[in-house]
């Protein structure tokens, strides 16, 4: 997944993500998220985790109905500006996979 971050925002970004609310951490362990990563470089963000799921839309429902995930997103989202060909519904635009080496 891809997306900006606003440059003035990336003192703020980085303080949130020193200390990420448990409630929001134990969410994304329920939703089956694992190995759950964000690198920035050039004021892009690139989010890479690991699924371990049955229901990928089911899992993401239940991560998107959790209110401390809400109010987390709340204050992330302003820092953040989406890529303008992103598909319909994405936040974070999606990312072609071309190489898998285990």
């Amino acid at each position: 997944m891809i997306i900006r971050l606003r440059p003035e925002a990336e003192a703020a970004y980085r303080q949130h993500h020193q200390s990420v609310w448990p409630a929001v951490l134990d969410t994304i362990t329920a939703c089956n998220i694992r190995n759950y990563t964000i690198f920035l470089r050039d004021n892009c963000l690139f989010g890479y985790f690991e699924y371990i799921g049955q229901d990928y839309a089911a899992d993401m429902r239940k991560m998107a109905a959790d209110p401390a995930t809400q109010r987390w997103w709340a204050i992330m989202e302003p820092m953040q500006e989406p890529l303008a060909n992103r598909a319909d519904g994405e936040w974070w635009a999606a990312m072609e996979e071309v190489f898998h080496y285990d």
